[in-house]
């Protein structure tokens, strides 16, 4: 009898030669084999990439600085245009009205909202610049008289009164026995969503011969030319 027929059958059924593949157990496929070589190596790569993304220095343009301004908007649009209004002789002359704004009237030929330049009588040229102040302040509400100078082409009165809106500048040129003027809203009102300014020149019409008949001068007229 042999050694191996003694032993016990559990005994015999443990034992096993070593390196002897269990016949129980799944042989990995190489497909698994695979699939696990892949894995590692994309585990290997995310950790390179971790390191090179913590050591590497942040790209200048990533934060942007606080330092940097946007550049100043240009007046395209009539309501960023009727925020500054142009006041002052231009060339030695009257401005004529800005096309944003309604609530204007000038002598400037080139306005849209024209009115003739007054006469002086010639009883009245003496101290006239002086006479219109006295005018303004008597006929209008908070008059408050911004520049009274001398140019080259006559002298300059500049004046802000209350208006409908707010407060409106009033601007004249006397040169002898003529006196061109323009008369403002300073605020320009939109409703929205229309793109067009509300107002007209009427309230600015009425304002000046209110001025005008004080003084007692006057103004020609298309009736009077015929």
């Amino acid at each position: 009898m042999s050694l191996v027929a003694s032993l016990p059958s559990p005994f015999i059924s443990i034992w096993k030669p070593q390196g002897t593949p269990d016949p129980q157990l799944p042989i990995p496929t190489a497909t698994f084999q695979n699939s696990i070589a892949k894995q590692s190596l994309l585990t290997k790569l995310l950790s390179l990439s971790l390191a090179i993304s913590l050591n590497s220095p942040l790209p200048s343009l990533a934060i942007p600085s606080l330092n940097l301004q946007s550049p100043s908007l240009s007046p395209t649009t009539p309501f960023s245009q009727s925020k500054k209004l142009q006041v002052g002789l231009e060339n030695g002359k009257i401005r004529a009205c800005p096309s944003i704004n309604p609530g204007c009237v000038s002598t400037n030929p080139k306005s849209s909202s024209f009115a003739f330049p007054w006469q002086i009588p010639s009883n009245s040229t003496e101290n006239a610049i002086q006479k219109l102040q006295e005018a303004i302040l008597k006929t209008q509400k908070n008059a408050n008289i911004q520049v009274v100078e001398d140019t080259p082409n006559g002298q300059y009165l500049q004046a802000e009164v209350d208006g409908g809106f707010g407060r409106d500048v009033l601007e004249f040129l006397v040169k002898g026995d003529v006196v061109g003027y323009r008369c403002m809203a300073t605020k320009v009102t939109y409703v929205y969503p229309f793109t067009t300014a509300f107002g007209d020149s009427k309230g600015q019409e009425e304002r000046m011969k209110k001025i005008m008949d004080q003084l007692g001068w006057y103004a020609p007229t298309f009736d009077s030319m015929d």
